[in-house]
This record gives structure tokens, C-alpha cells and sequence, in this order.
């Protein structure tokens, strides 16, 4: 079916005929006991020598980063600029290098002068990952495996640590410039880096392999929503119709996997709030770029190490409730303060919008049941369909595909009640019809043929949406 996708393959040169085989004591062709060579030992040569170089380069960093610490005045350190330190740990490594006989060419110089200034004062290998813009994701498994992620693909890394004291002394200075630490006794953690990036640990003895580190850069470029419809993230269409739901106050939840796109669609959708309202934000870790004036953000906290202090998300859910808010955005709902975000919701604070974990609208309902009843809250099934249905308007589907990219893979509308079941109706879904040869999504985005249950709501607030909006069509595809 898709043939016309498939690169014609040049025709190969007919082969030399092959010598006969020698034959056994039996008269059959001798078979070789040898196993196939996978690799020619003159491309295997390059690649060893590399390997070797870099590993001899690495033991050479970390023996000159101890001699740097005592050599450099760290009282200094913090008050001397960026061209003035690079210089002092060039003219001390410089010095080393000339006592220990350590003879380096000008190129294994200059990467051992920035690998050294990034672990004086960055976060060692992962400083260069940190500083590459095509990378979403840091994945680190032990100290000799870091993936990354780049257009929604995960690839290995040539990057690595030592050992594992190395890894280890990466993460204590994370997690102790946000005031938290992290042993054998505490072996998690969830913390943000200095530029905003999203941070956890697991430690030995609970990671068997080595310290699990994952990093979800922070985007300093804020995408909105037209780069969004450029990146074939959603349609034109369906931009309008998410910005008539926000702009009068429909209460929103995005749904989706991890790394789906959840909390960019969330800071898109944002925008389309007026900027006299006052937005409260509430997250786990402060990822939200709301661009209004009028925004008061707080961030939860873990309980320190005698397990007190903590302050959870329904903590600052609840006190937001008393700071006069006219919208209220949770980063993500995922324990007991869905009660609390479902009551705000239904108690005047239209157009709250949140996100969860789900697959679908229909299980991200199931999952708001779940988290109800995980609150310890006893109340009948229909009791807590009814809140979710007069608390929910529209629910906002999120996909990672299989090909990496990230798509709105439905809209759909919670039109209210039908005996114990929560009716809802699908607005506009993403059609796959199929693959690439190179395993990349064929569809298109398209309208369901159903008008918005809000349509009499979106004209009376100034949003006459076109019937021709919710007309099905047979787009090319994307």
C-alpha cells in the first residue's frame, strides 16, 4: 500500500562466484568451526583507540580535579568571573601536568580544561548535556550509561562518570544547593536545578546497578500555541476551540503519559487567559511559564530529614483557596488534593485547569475516581461521578507516538450525567491511517461531526464558533 514511500534500492554488482569449499574426510564440504568475524579488526582498531583515549583523559581529570581543590581558593572562587577562573584552572592544570610528565596534545588540552571548569563548577559530564539544546531528556543509569532523548527518541550517550563515587558526588551537589540530601537512609530525591530543570535520584542500595538520575529540561524558549500548529501538534481549528473553552472559563484537565507534552500544552493554554485575572499556581516542581502579570506560584516541600516540614500540594491547594484566586492551575494532580481541586472547581473558580497521568479521557475519569478513593474519602460511585461531572468540562488528550512525536490525540467534552455513567462526546481526535517504511506516523487531525455541547455558552461570551469547525474532514495527511 505504501510502496511509493519506499526508496529504490540500487541494484547490486553480481557477486564473484564463490571458491568451492574443501572437502572433508566424508567427501562433504569441511565446515568451519570459526565463529563469523562481526567486525574487521582495522574498523575495530579506531574505535578501541578512541575508548582508550577517552578513558585515559577521564582518570586524568579526576586525579587533577583533587589536586585543583586544594590548589584553588574556593572563597575566591565564588567572587572571580568566568574568563579569570578558566584562566587560574588552565595555568594550575598546566603546572600538573609538567610535575606528573603528562605529555597532551592541544586538543586533549582544551577538553581537559573544559571538562575540569565544568566539575569546579557545574555538574561534571552532564554540564555539556545540560548546554545541548536538542536534548529534552537526561536518563543516567550507573555511571557508565547515560541516554538521552532528542526529537522523542532515546539514544545512548558517549558521555560518562568514572565510578560510582564520581555519579554520587554529582548528585550531593545538586540536591545540596536546594537544601536537600540524599544517602542510604533517604536513597530518593526530587529537586530543581539552578536553570529549572526537573531533578530525581535513586540511590544504592535501592538502585541495584548504580545511582538512577533523570533530568527533564528546563525549555527556555516558551512555545505557544501557534508553534505549536506549526509542529503539526494540533489544527488551526482546534486552536480556536481551546481558546473559546479558556478564554470563558471552562475548567480543563490535560490528560497524558509521561513525556507527552502535558505541561508545554498547559503553559500554551495559559495564554489564552486574560491578564486582569489572578492565576495561582501549585506544582511539585516550578515548571509552569505563565505569561499574565498577576501570577502567585508555589512550589510543594518534602519533610526534611526528622520527617517534618513537609508542605504537600493540598497543603498550598487549600491556602490558595484564601488568597482570592480567579483561576487555579495545578502542575499535576496525583494524590488526595484532587478532592480539594475538584471543590475549587465547582465552588467559583471557573477555568482551573490541571493535569494527570491517563491514556484516554474516559481512564482519566477512572483516574480521578481512584484518587478519591486513595483520599480515604468514603462516598457512593455516583456521589463522586456526579462531582467529577459538574466539576470537569473538558478533558485534553496528550500523546507521545511511536515514531517520538507528540500530538493532541482528542478533545473531548463531559456533558454531565446518564444514570451512574459520565457522558461525554468527542470534538475533534487524531486519525492514524498507518507508517512510513522509516516508522513514522501517517494521519491527520479531524472534527467528529459533533457540535460543542458549550457552543450557546462560547456565543454569548463573544466566541461564535463556525458550524464548518465541527465538519469532519479528509485532510492530507500529517
Amino acid at each position: 500500500m505504501f510502496s511509493k514511500y519506499k526508496k529504490q534500492a540500487a541494484k547490486p554488482a553480481a557477486p564473484a562466484p564463490a571458491p568451492e569449499p574443501a572437502a572433508g574426510a566424508n567427501g562433504k564440504p569441511a565446515v568451519s568451526l570459526r565463529r563469523p568475524v562481526q567486525r574487521k579488526a582495522a574498523e575495530a582498531a579506531p574505535m578501541d583507540k578512541e575508548r582508550k583515549r577517552k578513558e585515559r583523559l577521564n582518570e586524568i581529570k579526576i586525579q587533577l580535579h583533587r589536586e585543583l581543590l586544594e590548589n584553588l581558593n574556593l572563597a575566591a572562587l565564588e567572587r572571580a568571573g568566568e574568563s579569570e577562573l578558566r584562566s587560574e584552572i588552565s595555568n594550575i592544570s598546566t603546572e600538573i601536568l609538567a610535575e606528573k610528565s603528562i605529555v597532551l596534545n592541544r586538543e586533549d588540552r582544551q577538553t581537559l580544561n573544559k571538562e575540569l571548569y565544568d566539575e569546579v563548577t557545574g555538574l561534571g559530564p552532564l554540564e555539556t548535556l545540560l548546554q545541548d539544546e536538542t536534548v529534552s531528556d537526561i536518563l543516567v543509569n550507573g555511571p557508565h550509561q547515560i541516554f538521552v532523548e532528542r526529537s522523542g527518541k532515546l539514544e545512548l550517550s558517549d558521555i560518562g562518570f568514572k565510578d560510582e563515587k564520581h555519579l554520587m558526588r554529582i548528585i550531593d551537589k545538586i540536591v545540596s544547593a536546594v537544601g536537600r540530601r540524599v544517602d542510604e537512609s533517604n536513597p530518593y530525591v526530587d529537586a530543581r536545578l539552578a536553570d529549572g530543570s526537573r531533578f530525581n535520584a535513586m540511590v544504592p542500595p535501592i538502585a541495584v546497578d548504580g545511582s538512577l538520575v533523570s533530568i527533564r529540561k528546563f525549555k527556555k524558549d516558551k512555545l505557544g500555541i501557534d508553534d505549536l500548529v506549526q509542529f503539526g501538534a494540533f489544527t488551526e481549528e482546534m486552536a480556536a476551540y481551546l481558546q473559546a473553552a479558556v478564554s470563558t472559563r471552562l475548567n480543563v484537565i490535560v490528560s497524558g503519559g509521561t513525556g507527552s507534552g502535558k505541561t508545554t500544552t498547559l503553559n500554551a493554554l495559559s495564554s489564552f487567559i486574560d491578564n486582569a485575572e489572578r492565576i495561582l499556581t501549585i506544582e511539585d516542581t516550578a515548571e509552569l511559564q505563565l505569561q499574565q502579570t498577576h501570577v502567585g506560584r508555589m512550589e510543594s516541600r518534602p519533610p526534611n530529614v526528622e520527617g517534618k516540614g513537609e508542605v504537600s500540594p493540598r497543603d498550598c491547594l487549600k491556602n490558595a483557596l484564601r488568597m482570592r484566586p480567579d483561576r487555579i492551575i495545578v502542575g499535576e494532580t496525583r494524590g488526595e488534593e484532587v478532592i480539594d481541586m475538584l471543590q475549587a472547581m465547582n465552588t467559583g473558580h471557573d477555568g482551573s485547569m490541571t493535569t494527570i497521568h491517563a491514556n484516554s479521557a474516559r481512564d482519566g475519569i477512572s483516574r480521578l475516581e481512584n484518587m478519591i478513593a486513595m483520599a480515604g474519602i468514603e462516598m457512593p460511585i455516583k456521589a463522586v461521578r456526579s462531582q467529577i461531572a459538574s466539576a470537569v468540562n473538558l478533558i485534553v488528550q496528550a500523546s507521545r507516538l511511536q515514531d517520538g512525536s507528540r500530538r493532541m490525540t482528542s478533545i473531548t467534552e463531559i456533558t454531565g450525567m446518564e444514570g451512574d455513567v459520565i457522558s461525554m462526546q468527542e470534538i475533534f481526535r487524531f486519525q492514524r491511517v498507518g507508517l512510513t517504511p522509516d516508522n513514522k506516523i501517517i494521519g491527520h487531525f479531524t472534527a467528529t461531526g459533533v457540535r460543542s455541547h458549550f457552543s450557546e455558552r462560547f456565543r454569548l461570551w463573544g466566541y461564535d464558533l463556525p458550524p464548518s469547525i465541527y465538519e469532519p474532514t479528509t485532510m492530507e495527511p500529517r
